[in-house]
């Protein structure tokens, strides 16, 4: 995909993230069985992201959320691993937005010296205040949403008019590697994109190396780069 599909995805797909945020979500990948023990090792840093917040989550439940007189656990109220990714793609896009803005947003037009004509110094003024406050201008501090900064850096990797420079290489670089890492962290959280992983195990008939396909919607498959043997769901389960 292209850079702008991938600022496109992540503001079209925002509304379903929000939608998932407070649904009952059980679906992981790899899937339980006997072909996830191949794939301990898969998003680690991710998981242990989202293991801490679910301690954190646990513990505000209990010590700070819960009437003291209350016994027993609750589920959460929110799919924290939906809610970890938000916060992680939210933040990365806006400091985006930070940077590139320093590089190419312009300074407001200036008003017009006292020494100008009145009429002169009138139309000057009325396009400086209007320049102050074209909303196509990044606001710094401001409260930006992830939907509202990837379009606003697709407008800049598009060139739009406004009070901009040219993007510049290195600002260029820095969207495209944000913009694709934040879109397949949306796109994982909702388990809409495929998914490849090499299985720390090697096969048991050749010792080659073992990939994972899955996600999307579509069944696991373990396959074998060396033999070409492969293992489905129905192998797991039938090893179960």
């Amino acid at each position: 995909m292209t850079t702008a599909t991938h600022l496109r995805t992540i503001a079209t797909r925002w509304t379903d993230l929000t939608d998932a945020l407070a649904s009952t979500g059980t679906a992981t990948w790899p899937p339980a069985g006997r072909m996830s023990d191949y794939l301990n090792a898969l998003d680690q840093a991710d998981e242990q992201l989202a293991e801490a917040a679910r301690w954190q989550a646990t513990y505000n439940r209990q010590f700070l959320d819960r009437d003291p007189t209350q016994i027993g656990a609750t589920r959460p109220p929110l799919r924290i691993a939906i809610l970890d990714t938000m916060r992680t793609v939210e933040a990365a896009l806006i400091a985006t937005g930070d940077q590139v803005a320093v590089a190419v947003q312009r300074s407001p037009m200036t008003f017009a010296p006292r020494t100008w004509p009145a009429a002169d110094r009138a139309r000057r003024d009325q396009l400086a205040r209007a320049d102050s406050v074209d909303p196509r201008r990044w606001r710094y501090g401001g409260r930006h949403t992830a939907p509202h900064t990837a379009l606003w850096l697709l407008a800049r990797v598009e060139a739009r008019p406004g009070p901009f420079r040219p993007l510049p290489a290195r600002e260029h670089r820095l969207i495209v590697n944000v913009a694709s890492e934040a879109c397949e962290r949306v796109e994982r959280a909702l388990d809409i994109a495929g998914r490849k992983a090499t299985i720390a195990r090697p096969c048991p008939d050749c010792g080659g190396s073992i990939d994972m396909h899955g996600g999307a919607g579509a069944s696991p498959v373990a396959h074998c780069t060396a033999c070409g043997r492969t293992w489905g769901e129905q192998d797991a389960t039938a090893a179960a």
